[in-house]
């Protein structure tokens, strides 16, 4: 509907409607994955920017836990330095983890920072390497610091939401000896949400969510419990880059999170979608059989 035909009774009864969701999350914490494949267009990064800072100020406390891959490669490949990926995980030597550092902690951190700050909102940015957030320890030699978590210190992103901030938090992990390591995010964001027992983890990507045919998105399957998640596994209806995706929505549901969404990043404003009506947006994922209810 145009904006000129949207009526100030409409817009009344728009916010009416969201009233018993937004009494539903307030004072919850919900864990929004922010992948570096769902960062399209600086458009787009300023609906779900706009999108969190509204959920902030109805009393929804968001943790938003972000990647930057391309952004990565892409300084990876202006330096002189070719990116290498095994089954998905980039190679990252110590120079390259450096690079991950400057790039995830640095620039993409603070730039999400700064415009949740100028959307309104009240933003602090950490790494996992603050506070010990993240420990870890490598995940496999020949991948290099490519680091599997060995255990979560909450207490930082704790303290952060009790002074009231949206914590921003970019996926490096370190271990005793002083060593850092590149994270996965989405792995870092089920961490995180299960340590915080999280409401609900979002996981933003560039699909609309799990395909009964994966090159049909009139197939999409709104909401799956886990014994129906590993029947797909074995159907390979799940597959390739959706497999992790799934895994760290079981793995979070496991570690206490109510439920687990994976939506698409490039539809505007999918986050209000899914937590503030009935319709949602992309793929639930829930613990058992029980249908589960907004």
């Amino acid at each position: 509907m145009d904006a000129l035909q949207f009526s100030n009774a409409q817009r009344a009864q728009v916010l009416t409607e969201a009233l018993p969701y937004i009494r539903r999350y307030n004072g919850r914490i919900v864990v929004i994955k922010y992948g570096g494949n769902a960062m399209v267009s600086d458009q787009l990064r300023q609906q779900v920017m706009e999108d969190i800072v509204l959920l902030w100020l109805v009393g929804v406390k968001v943790v938003l836990v972000h990647g930057g891959g391309p952004e990565i490669s892409e300084l990876m490949t202006r330096l002189g330095k070719k990116p290498e990926f095994v089954d998905g995980l980039r190679v990252t030597d110590k120079e390259t983890v450096d690079i991950v550092q400057m790039v995830l902690a640095g620039k993409v951190n603070k730039t999400l920072v700064n415009l949740l700050e100028v959307k309104g909102g009240k933003a602090m940015g950490i790494s996992g390497m603050d506070g010990r957030l993240i420990q870890a320890k490598m995940k496999d030699k020949q991948l290099g610091y490519v680091g599997s978590i060995t255990g979560v210190n909450i207490g930082p992103v704790m303290d952060l939401l009790e002074k009231g901030y949206i914590p921003v938090v970019s996926t490096l992990g370190c271990d005793s000896e002083g060593n850092t390591y590149n994270i996965n995010g989405d792995t870092a964001a089920a961490c995180i949400a299960g340590a915080l027992g999280a409401e609900r983890l979002i996981m933003m990507t560039d699909i609309a969510g799990v395909l009964l045919d994966k090159d049909d998105p009139s197939t999409l399957i709104p909401q799956l419990t886990i014994q129906e998640a590993v029947e797909l596994f074995e159907q390979d209806v799940i597959a390739g880059g959706m497999i992790p995706k799934v895994e760290c929505c079981i793995d979070a549901i496991h570690r206490g999170v109510g439920s687990a969404i994976i939506m698409d990043g490039r539809v505007p404003h999918s986050i209000l979608m899914e937590i503030l009506t009935n319709e949602g947006a992309g793929t639930m994922v829930i613990k058992g059989e029980e249908e589960y209810h907004d």
